[in-house]
Order: C-alpha cells, then structure tokens, then sequence
C-alpha cells in the first residue's frame, strides 16, 4: 500500500533518459500538482489534470510528467495512450480543437438515430469543433445522447446540441440528489453507528454484530449485481478471514452498453450505497477505500467529491480512509482486477488467476472488490430483514433487481422489479408497453455481452443462471428491446465493433478474434462454419470476460435468426 506522506522533492530532472524536459512544461507541472504526493498510483490522475487544463497532453507536458513523477517517458506514455479520454498530441502534430462534442454510437442510441445525428454535426459545424463518436455513456434511457464538453444532451437533435453551443453550457450539472444533511436527517446512517459499537440487540439478546451482518447477508442470498453474481456474505466472509490490512475497491466503471442502474442509483441517493459500503468496511475490516468512477459521470464525480466531504467532516463513527478514483474511458476496467490495475496508476490490464483479488488484489493486499448497486442494498436489507428480500421473486426466483431498460418502450429507465420476471412481462407491467408503431421481435436480457434472444422466448424468467442454457446471460441486468423495424444482424455488428474498440490487446483470442469477427460480420454472406468456430476459441481461451462474451451477439444471430442470413 502506498504510504499517503507528502512528497515534495527537488531533483535534477535532467537525470532521466530520452527527450530533454522543456523548463516551461515543467513549470506547468509542477503548477498543476502542487503539492500532491508524486506516486505511481496517482499517474492517472494527474494525467486527467492535464489533459483538463488544456484540452490535451502535449509531448512536453508528458515528458515533464514523467520526470517529476520519476518515471521513464515509455511508461507514462504507454499508461496515457491506453485510455481513450486522453488526447496525446505527437510533436509536430496540431493540437485538436478546444471543444469536443462526443456522440454515443453504442446499441441504444444506434436506434435512436446517433448516426444521423453525428452525419449532421459534421457537416453543420465548423472546424472549431470536433465531433467524436464514443461507446455507451450510461444515458441509454434518454438516447439518442451527445456529451458537449462535459454536458450531456438527452433525446439530443441538431438543434438541442446547437442551444447548448450557444448557451455555453459545457460542464455537468451536479444531480439532485438526497445530500448529507437530509439523508442524516432521516435516519442515515444510524445502521452504521449500532454497527460500529460491536454487538447489536436482535430480540432482546446483544449479538455480535460482524456475524449478525455476514448471517442475513447469507441469508438473503444477495449477489453481486456487477454482472458475476458472487453471494456477497460469502465474498465478506472469505475477506475477513485474510490477513490485514485489508482493502476495499467499488466498482461504478458501468461501460456495458445498455447500462446506466448506478448512475440512476448515486443520482438519487449516494449516501445509502456509502452506508453500505461503510457497512462492508467495518464487518470486514477494512483499512482504505478505493471507488473508482468512470470518467463519463463528471457531475456524479463533483458531488460525490462533495458529500464525501460533508460525510468526513460530520462522521457517524470513525471513518476508513476513502479515495475517490476517476477512470479515463476503457470499458475493460469494469472487470475487477483491470480496474485494481487502473486504480495502482497502470494500464488496465485484467490479471492472470490465481491468485485471486480476495488474496491478492489492490497493492498486492486482499481486496474486497464490489458493485456500486450491491452495497446500495445492505442498509434496506439489513433494516428490512431478509424476508423483505427473499420473498420478492417470480417464477421460483427469489430478490429484486434493478433493470436497465432502453430501445423499443414507452418506458425506458431504470425498473425495480422482482427477480425472475419475464421480458413480457417487464415490457407490459415497467415500461408501459412498446413503443407505438413496434412490436417485440428480439431483446438483449444483459448488455452487448448477454448475447441476443428473439421474442418466442419472451418468457424466460430474467435472473442469473437462467438463461445460460439458451447462449445468454443476465450480466447487469440492463435489457435492450427490439422491434420488428431492426435488424438483429446490425445489433450484432454494433455490438461486435463495441468489443473490438474496447480490447485492451493483451490476449490474441480476444485482440485478434473481435477484429476478425466485425470483418466476417460485416460480409454480406457470412461464414458460418468459420464463425461458429471463431467464437468458440475466443470464448475457450480469451483471459477475460470480454473475450469470453464478446462472440455471444455473433452465436446468437447464427442460433436464433438465421433468415437474417439469407440473401
């Protein structure tokens, strides 16, 4: 673990090998880190200080960074150009333009009209102004979705993001959320206190209260809601067992696209996932925190900066230390141990397993790695009881979940529903049916990953293990409706492009075989024999999730939709 004292020390920067550091780029370094510690793991950050400062990172600049932060030039570079919100600008090479307008192109907002969108923002706008195709930003319910600056355009058109131009309205706006202040006011964080005082009263007996947490927590068959569906209890118990010191990383890096719950979930109510996660740090016993937050929700970032703030200088009990980490644009750091490679300052890499983060995760110390949306829920269920959750359920499932839904609805959004619902169901009872003039032809139950099933299995009940014999999966629940007006070929396609833009490269099955499957896929006449066989390697040998799910949209149109195929 990194040692949290201030560095401030003055070195002969002309030590290090390479480009020479230039006197004024230095100069600006050192303005912009200030006093900050100058270690590893903060490279990131202070590569988003740049980049903030000045619309881009200059060679200069990366040189001086690298000399302050004494780090050779290769290994700031090869951290920066890693991630897709930094702009590494070559020397020679002209800066890019100082404001950018970023339009989604991921499932959702493709059949919102993104495409159209970004054809006329080309050609309308001068060349002051750069427009930038992205992959999912966690807006999917409001799409099609353009980012002006840091300001995101909701059901944006050419006129909408023309306003925003005009009106100058280029940094998020913070959500509306419970602050510190009420949420105390009503109760907050009363749990945390009874908690933090060793034993609890359960029917008049004082109990211990680390196992009464670990025993509803097991109880209630609560699972980790990022997409794996760990059991949470089993996962803090097998953490606490560890030696310490013991750490903790949240992940809010929700990339898949179709996925916004914990967007929705920190925009309404922060402090009930900080609850939990305070929660999980004193039943475990942990030493630090690390959230790491995708760098897409800046007016998220802002707030929670503030009420971490309000939280810290009114604390319930005494406090672990907890770091608020922003991620710089790579879908792969939402599997966990990429982003524990992120958090340390590196490129994120999914490691090798064994060891597993339990054991060995951030800083080389056992790690409890969680879902933003899982901690969101101990406080209700520790409250409520076991019951509460458990009887919740459809069709012999048992829990609630949060559905993301987008595409063909009336209703888009975020819908607390029982676990095991069916898609028609979802659709006829949340989303108030489809969207008029659409019928339901096909649904993605989990993302871009969770492969593509058509409307004869409607009826499936949605949860996790349940739909695994069919070439699909539940992930993070986030659902993408389909109509009789698209095509499941080009969902698929898009999907395959998702995937093939978001490898970090680091295994051959997956870098090599999400390239080689948007060109098969992009053929008029695909080969199927060739295709079936593809996907099976890169799920049998690809180190990672990615890998292993990427071919799932591709297997399902061979599987499901084969008059999509023919000529």
């Amino acid at each position: 673990m990194p040692s949290t004292a201030n560095h401030h020390h003055k070195k002969q920067h002309s030590q290090l090998k390479g480009r020479s550091v230039e006197p004024a780029a230095l100069a600006q370094i050192l303005e912009l880190l200030g006093d900050a510690p100058r270690r590893r793991d903060l490279l990131i950050e202070y590569l988003h200080r740049v980049q903030d400062s000045q619309g881009h990172i200059s060679a200069d600049l990366l040189t001086a960074l690298a000399s302050e932060m004494r780090l050779s030039v290769a290994e700031v570079y090869e951290v920066a150009s890693f991630y897709h919100h930094f702009d590494m600008v070559k020397l020679g090479q002209p800066a890019p333009p100082a404001l950018t307008i970023r339009v989604c192109d991921s499932i959702s907002c493709a059949l919102a009209g993104a495409e159209q969108l970004i054809q006329q923002l080309e050609h309308k706008l001068g060349d002051g102004v750069r427009v930038q195709r992205v992959p999912c930003v966690g807006r999917c319910q409001d799409a099609p979705v353009a980012v002006v600056g840091r300001n995101p355009v909701h059901q944006a058109n050419l006129q909408t993001v023309e306003s925003r131009l005009t009106e100058g309205a280029l940094s998020a706006p913070l959500p509306e959320c419970l602050d510190h202040a009420s949420y105390v006011a009503a109760g907050g964080y009363q749990l945390l206190t009874r908690i933090d005082g060793g034993t609890l009263s359960v029917e008049g007996e004082a109990v211990d209260a680390s196992e009464h947490v670990l025993g509803m927590l097991e109880a209630s068959g609560l699972r980790g809601l990022g997409g794996a569906g760990f059991p949470a209890g089993r996962k803090w118990r097998i953490l606490k067992q560890q030696p310490a010191p013991r750490l903790m990383a949240v992940n809010i890096d929700e990339g898949e696209p179709g996925t916004f719950k914990d967007r929705h979930f920190l925009e309404l109510d922060p402090h009930r996932f900080l609850e939990g996660m305070l929660i999980a740090a004193r039943v475990v016993g942990i030493d630090e925190i690390y959230i790491y937050l995708r760098d897409e929700y800046a007016g998220i970032r802002a707030m929670l900066t503030r009420e971490l703030a309000a939280l810290q200088l009114n604390p319930p009990c005494q406090l672990p230390t907890i770091h608020l980490r922003r991620g710089a644009g790579a879908y792969i750091c939402g599997e966990e141990s990429a982003m524990i490679e992120s958090i340390e300052g590196k490129r994120g890499m999914p490691r090798l397993r064994p060891p597993y983060v339990a054991e060995v995760g951030l800083f080389g110390r056992p790690t409890l790695e969680h879902n933003m949306e899982t901690l969101y829920w101990v406080r209700d269920l520790l409250e409520r009881g076991t019951s509460w959750f458990t009887d919740q359920g459809r069709h012999g499932r048992h829990g609630v979940r949060a559905f993301s839904v987008s595409g063909r609805v009336c209703r888009p959004g975020v819908h607390l529903a029982p676990a095991g619902i069916t898609l028609r169901e979802l659709i006829d009872e949340y989303c108030a049916g489809m969207a008029e003039g659409h019928e339901l032809y096909a649904y993605l139950p989990g993302g871009a990953s969770g492969g593509i099933l058509p409307a004869s299995l409607a009826d499936i009940p949605l949860d996790f293990d349940t739909l695994q014999p069919h070439g699909c999966f539940i992930g993070s629940a986030a659902v993408i409706v389909l109509s009789q007006h698209d095509s499941v070929r080009d969902v698929a396609l898009n999907a395959m492009r998702f995937f093939a833009h978001e490898s970090c490269g680091q295994c051959t099955p997956c870098r090599v075989g999400c390239n080689k499957a948007v060109e098969l896929m992009s053929r008029q006449e695909w080969d199927r024999e060739l295709m079936q066989e593809l996907g099976q390697v890169m799920a049998d040998a690809s180190i990672c999730g990615l890998g292993q799910a990427a071919p799932n949209p591709m297997l399902s149109v061979l599987r499901y939709f084969p008059n999509e195929l023919e000529s």
